[in-house]
Order: structure tokens, then sequence, then C-alpha cells
């Protein structure tokens, strides 16, 4: 054998066994019995093949073992030597975890395992560290993306809202209103391949621009039904004539109340004198970063996920009647819209995120 693997003269192969039948350990037993093999002359290969190891780890055991004797074995796992980390060094690796890195002083956004390695001088394995973190509840490589409302009538609002959704005034309509603009007509640069057994439908990654659109809808949450149109721009001129649209539409007996996002068409001066010309419609305006409270949103994401995102529209013309047959068919199935998160959590939960961001700053 190599002198790199010669092993301590102190114990046979004999010893090695006696001591792999006694320990209760099944990875140190293992371990025994390939340093047993070593002693007793065969190749590195076949010795490291009896541990479950390469030749690499199996010259590791073999400095570990020369120094510490059999108890060094005991905290070695598969990948090589590592120390085991001791209830301190575990708090302390969860702490550096959980307050994230420096970027100036790390130079990282988020930590690596040789990146902690490195702050708590310390080795340890990729299962380790998955282990600390799935016990201290921690999740460095991911993030989630929030907006917290700057709204001073932010409570106020949901309460409207959410009191339109689930308690309409009589005799009215109630239409969630926004636009999906810039829709794009993409045409892809070649035709792809159908999908079959054992293999995705392909699609090219590039594509051709034929230009956009502009959805204006209005989703009676009362009914489920949608009104749309497609338009070229994105003005108080096009809203006002998507208006004048739904105004002919709802029956002339019903108040109409509209729920509509912060965007700047929706409080245009034009927009606000065509509101005083029609009494019996009442704007409902949700907290600035809250979109996600307006009911047509959720219409939008739809639209997005089966007839859009993987779409090939050679022109816009074809976008739009595309746009159109979606609208047609989810009108022939409709469904009442029901609104069952609490305004109290909400706005509680709201509450919650200001005050932490507050403690930080």
């Amino acid at each position: 054998m190599p002198s790199a693997l010669s092993l301590r003269t102190d114990y046979s192969p004999a010893d090695l066994r006696r001591l792999a039948k006694k320990t209760k350990d099944n990875n140190q037993s293992r371990r025994l019995l390939s340093l047993a093999a070593v002693l007793d002359g065969m190749n590195r290969t076949d010795a490291a093949r009896i541990g479950g190891m390469d030749r690499q780890t199996l010259r590791d055991w073999v400095h570990r073992f020369n120094d510490q004797g059999p108890d060094g074995l005991c905290d070695i796992h598969a990948g090589g030597v590592e120390p085991r980390l001791n209830p301190e060094k575990l708090a302390e690796l969860a702490a550096i975890v959980e307050a994230g890195p420096d970027r100036e002083k790390d130079g990282v956004v988020r930590w690596r395992r040789i990146d902690l390695q490195r702050v708590v001088k310390a080795r340890f394995s990729l299962t380790s560290v998955q282990r600390i973190w799935k016990t201290h509840g921690l999740a460095p490589h991911r993030i989630k993306t929030f907006k917290l409302s700057n709204d001073p009538k932010f409570a106020a609002k949901v309460r409207d809202i959410v009191g339109l959704y689930v308690d309409p005034p009589a005799h009215a309509v109630v239409l969630s209103v926004d636009e999906k603009s810039q829709i794009q007509a993409l045409d892809r640069t070649q035709p792809g391949l159908p999908m079959k057994k054992g293999r995705a439908g392909t699609m090219t990654h590039d594509y051709k621009r034929h230009g956009t659109t502009t959805l204006f809808a209005a989703f009676d949450v009362l009914e489920g039904k949608v009104i749309g149109r497609c338009m070229q721009r994105h003005r108080h001129q096009e809203f006002i004539r998507f208006l004048n649209a739904v105004e002919r539409e709802v029956p002339s007996d019903k108040s109409v109340h509209a729920i509509l996002d912060n965007y700047a068409t929706h409080k245009h001066p034009k927009v606000i004198e065509w509101l005083a010309r029609h009494p019996r419609w009442t704007f409902h305006f949700t907290p600035t970063s809250a979109s996600w409270i307006n009911a047509v949103e959720g219409f939008f994401a739809i639209l997005t996920k089966r007839r859009l995102k993987r779409g090939v529209f050679n022109g816009v013309v074809d976008l739009q009647a595309a746009i159109n047959r979606f609208v047609a068919d989810h009108n022939q199935q409709p469904k009442r819209f029901v609104w069952r998160a609490d305004p109290d959590k909400i706005i509680a939960a709201a509450t919650r995120g200001h005050q932490a961001l507050e403690s930080i700053h």
C-alpha cells in the first residue's frame, strides 16, 4: 500500500474487526472494516467499497484514524471528515442564518454552505446545514415579495369594498373594473412540435412581435359575467368609451358601483365629468398598492394562464379575436364571485407589517 494509506501499528486487522462488531454505529463499523482491509493489504478501491465510499474519502479516514484512533471515526460523514458541531456552534449558525448576510461585509445576498463555513469557522456538510435550517424553520434560499399599502384610509376602503362583495346594495350592479394593458401579439419564429409520450411540447424561445392591445374589463361580481372591450390605446378617452359601453349594457333601473384601482386614467378630469353626468354610477377606489382586492384581477390571471401564456398570434386582430372568444366562453358558464377573507384579519396583517417595518428602521 502507498505510504499515504499506512495505518498506525498498535492496531491489528483482528482488533479492528472486533471493534467493528462491538460498535452500535453501523457507519463506524463499516469504516473499521475498511481500515482492517487496508491493514490486510487490500487495494484502495476494494477497501473503500467495503465502507461504501470513494478512494479519497478512505484516505481521509486513514488520516483521522491515525490521529485519533477509532473514536475519530464517529463524526465522519459519507462525504469526508466533518467535525460534529457542538450546541453552541449550532445556535451560532442558526442565528447567523436568521440574521442574513451583510451585503457589504460578506459580499453575498444569501448564505451558502461555504460562506457559513467561513463565518462560523467550522466544517459541516450540506445535509447538516439543511437539517439545521429545517429544525429552526429557516429557508434562506427562498424569498417572498410584498407591498404594504401606505393609504391612510386603508381600513375604510377595505371594509367598503369587501362590503360590496359580501353584502351588495339592493337594486344595484357591482362591477370590478380594470385594464390589462400592453397584451402582446407574439408569434414564434418556428412552429413547435406537439407533446407526445415521453416528450414535452416544444416552443422556440424567441418570437416576433405583431403589436399590442389593451383589454378593458368589467367583472359583475354578482353574476360572474364579464363585459370586455379590446382597444388599441390605454388613455382616458378609451376608458370613457368603455364606460359608455358598460352603461348601455347595464339595465337602466339599477345603480352601478364600480371598483377601480388608483390609475391616473380613472381619475382624469374628463372621467370625473362623465361620472357627474351619470349619477347612478359610484366609484369605489381600492387602497393604494392593493389592487389584489379588485376581483377582476382573478379573471385576468385566468385569461393569461389559459389563453395568452402559450398563445401564438399572427397579429393584433388575431389576438383580439382570441380574447373576445375567451370572454364569450367565460360568460356561457359564469360563476358568482365569493369573497372569503375576513377584512379584520387583512387590516390586522397590514398593521403588523407596518409595525415590523418600523421596528427595523
